[in-house]
């Protein structure tokens, strides 16, 4: 099995996350963990950057949905960015252009973050 590993960073009001390698149920409670430190430290505009996600399964998913509603509540967002064709594919199979903003570059997602801010 691959490793997962979430690594933050911060761009004035945007928390980015950083994704690295295999999410799929083994490891997704590392994605779950980096989630609920955020919304505990009141952290609701959120970027991921999936540049190093190598594949993610429904499970990996399935965390986004879980805490979207939580932090759209709070005024922030949930967006994504840098995917690879591989990952992307999976996003757009099962919807999730239509419920997440997805972008090509990490900047043009910090960019909408500050426009409505």
């Amino acid at each position: 099995m691959s490793d997962f590993k979430v690594s933050f960073r911060e761009n004035s009001t945007v928390h980015i996350m950083d994704l690295k390698g295999y999410l799929d149920a083994h490891t997704t409670p590392h994605l779950e963990e980096a989630f609920q430190k955020l919304i505990t430290e009141k952290k609701y505009n959120i970027l991921v950057n999936c540049k190093d996600l190598s594949y993610i399964s429904s499970a990996g998913l399935g965390v986004f949905m879980a805490f979207i509603e939580d932090v759209r509540m709070n005024k922030g967002d949930i967006k994504l960015s840098n995917m690879s064709p591989k990952v992307f594919n999976i996003f757009d199979l099962l919807g999730f252009p239509m419920l997440y903003e997805i972008f090509k570059d990490e900047s043009e997602a910090v960019k909408k973050f500050e426009a409505k801010s």
